[in-house]
């Protein structure tokens, strides 16, 4: 079950630079880039992003792979994003 928490954390953008995905203009470039995925919408001014997309483009970058690699990655993740339902939570307890 704590996986499954874990997996439903969103990050602000604090604790991305805090877990060392750079500065908020790193961020932002690698965002335009398709470096790294976009945030969702938490509200009218709040933003952040699915933990389990942040620790796997971390561990692709660790894992020394290539731009272009890590830019199918998050396409991919954006795909899988777009497949889950809105608006809802899968708690299992």
């Amino acid at each position: 079950m704590a996986y499954e928490l874990e997996a439903a954390t969103i990050l602000r953008r604090k604790q991305l630079e805090a877990a060392g995905c750079g500065s908020r203009s790193t961020i932002y470039l690698r965002i335009s880039q398709g470096l790294f995925t976009k945030p969702v919408s938490l509200g009218a001014r709040a933003v952040g992003w699915p933990a389990r997309e942040v620790v796997a483009i971390n561990a692709a970058r660790i894992a020394g792979r290539s731009d272009d690699e890590i830019r199918k990655l998050v396409q991919r993740l954006h795909a899988e994003r777009a497949e889950r339902p809105t608006g809802s939570c899968d708690w299992q307890g």
